[in-house]
């Protein structure tokens, strides 16, 4: 049970993918103008890279290492993402429309996301079991959730507040993103 505890609190706060990894930063650049919008990311984020962790897991240990084409793992990776989310895209049009009205515009935004194919390649490099592997794609998924959240609330505050023109806009916004990290940064030493 620790050791899952120490998994959340690395994945959330210390090994944050967005602020420390650096990946997902196009989507979280991208909407994180309005806290709606920055939401409906955050859901579908949590959703596929929860779900996509496990079916990633499957097909590496289930089809690439078995028929030992494991050297295809990245670009297997990104078709059963896409193709993943684009099944999901589709089951959740003709069975949950309110949900697919919720969730629809973001599940394409995130087959391109490199975050979920980062959380698909280090549950494998880090040979987790399925089980960890899902909770770490979760875990993963809320920290990713949480920059943006706070990033979005950043940014609001600050086009409300009237930058000077040179600094308004993507300017004001990676320099925010950069504070942001270094402030994550401090949560460095908490897990080893």
């Amino acid at each position: 049970m620790a050791e899952y505890i120490l998994l959340l609190i690395s994945a959330i706060l210390v090994n944050n993918f967005v602020l420390t990894r650096f990946l997902g930063i196009c989507p979280f650049l991208g909407v994180s103008k309005k806290l709606s919008t920055a939401l409906g990311m955050c859901g579908a984020v949590i959703f596929v890279m929860t779900s996509g962790s496990a079916v990633t897991w499957a097909v590496q240990h289930k089809i690439l290492n078995p028929l030992g084409l494991g050297y295809l793992q990245t670009i297997a990776f990104i078709l059963v993402i896409a193709a993943f989310v684009q099944l999901v895209d589709i089951i959740m049009k003709k069975f949950l429309p309110a949900l697919h009205g919720a969730l629809g515009i973001y599940l394409p935004l995130i087959t391109t996301n490199c975050a979920v194919l980062g959380v698909a390649v280090l549950n494998i490099q880090l040979e987790y079991s399925l089980l960890k592997a899902v909770f770490f794609g979760f875990a993963a998924s809320l920290g990713f959730s949480l920059a943006l959240v706070i990033f979005t609330g950043l940014r609001e505050k600050i086009d409300r507040a009237n930058p000077p023109r040179a600094f308004q806009g993507v300017a004001i916004g990676l320099i925010t993103a950069g504070l942001l990290s270094l402030a994550f940064m401090g949560f460095a030493n908490m897990v080893k």
